[in-house]
């Protein structure tokens, strides 16, 4: 282990020591759902799925989220489930995707998840009129937050990429160690295809990593697949519309060759393809050069994602750009893997 390594490690020990003195149990169920590897996991997606799955099981989902690098303090609201109150600048992008995709789902920025949580339960009186065995708090990215007590912990693996280098952080993409694998009930590997449901090789080989660190954890199969497209003006189209077209696509995501695949996989020409670093900040500049850069590619298309939309819908976009929204599927054992209380 080098040195930036080992003053991380010495530094996540510190915060997680203090953070586990101080851990503070909501009065209701939480799950939380997370990774150990900085970015492109899938959470959002997976997130979304979890609390439209709790609603059809008669929960009452509430989200209880960071806001990366969003500026309100928290805690506040998002959305009360109809809605987002906030800006993506205000409240990271992702939170206001989900707010955007759930109706009837609260959602509160906090970076004390607990502080979060009562504040829900103040502020969502007569909202969360269900009795308290059926509210249910779910914890966005919350593997590392240890200050919050939760009844189940779900951790996703890439299977494109799961572990990068090996290395923590700086030099590597690993937030833990491998070995906190161990403390996961559930493990979910994302963005897998398996045709004719059989397993790939790498597939096979990460599950066996995966036990050599968790013996007990059941570990699940999910994709992600393209299940709208939309218009700049909303308008819904088939997605089918994509197959055989030349597309540029665009992204900044943490792993956007999951986007490249998603692109592919849904029968488009990928033409070109420009991305960015993860929760960039776009300005009409980018745009501009994204139209031009597809205009000599001969792109019919441009193609983006739901976040990427949300930071740039003030901006003045092509007539063509589309907007691909994604979908979380998954084995309904791990539903009911992630609901037996």
């Amino acid at each position: 282990m080098g040195i930036p390594e080992f003053l991380y490690s010495v530094g996540l020990s510190a915060k997680k020591a203090y953070s586990l003195s101080r851990r503070r149990r909501l009065p209701c169920r939480v799950i939380s759902i997370g990774n150990i590897t900085v970015g492109g996991t899938g959470k959002t997606p997976a997130a979304i799925a979890l609390a439209e799955e709790a609603k059809i099981r008669g929960y009452s989902p509430v989200i209880l989220t960071r806001g990366y690098k969003g500026s309100a303090k928290g805690p506040c609201f998002v959305t009360k489930g109809d809605g987002p109150l906030l800006s993506a600048r205000e409240a990271g992008d992702e939170p206001v995707l989900m707010a955007e995709r759930l109706k009837g789902v609260p959602i509160i920025k906090g970076s004390d998840r607990y502080e979060a949580g009562m504040f829900a339960l103040q502020n969502l009186d007569a909202q969360l009129s269900t009795p308290s065995s059926r509210l249910l708090f779910i914890l966005d990215d919350g593997y590392q937050h240890w200050k919050l007590y939760r009844d189940r912990d779900i951790l996703l693996i890439d299977s494109e990429n799961p572990f990068g280098n090996r290395m923590l952080l700086p030099l590597g993409k690993l937030r833990e160690p491998l070995r906190t694998i161990e403390r996961a009930d559930i493990v979910v590997l994302t963005k897998c295809k398996i045709p004719d449901g059989l397993q790939r090789k790498e597939i096979k080989s990460v599950i066996a990593e995966i036990k050599k660190y968790n013996a007990e954890a059941p570990v699940f199969l999910s994709g992600h697949s393209v299940v709208t497209a939309r218009l700049r003006s909303g308008e819904e189209i088939s997605p089918a519309r994509l197959t055989g077209s030349r597309v540029f696509g665009f992204c900044a995501l943490g792993n956007p060759r999951s986007f490249v695949n998603t692109i592919v996989s849904s029968g488009a020409v990928l033409s070109g393809m420009k991305t960015f670093r993860d929760h960039f900040e776009y300005a009409q500049p980018d745009i501009g050069n994204i139209r031009a850069e597809a205009e000599k590619a001969g792109s019919e298309w441009i193609v983006t994602t739901e976040k990427d939309m949300i930071k740039i819908r003030n901006l003045d976009l092509p007539e063509n750009i589309i907007i691909i929204e994604i979908e979380f599927s998954v084995d309904k054992g791990f539903y009911n893997a992630v609901f037996d209380f």
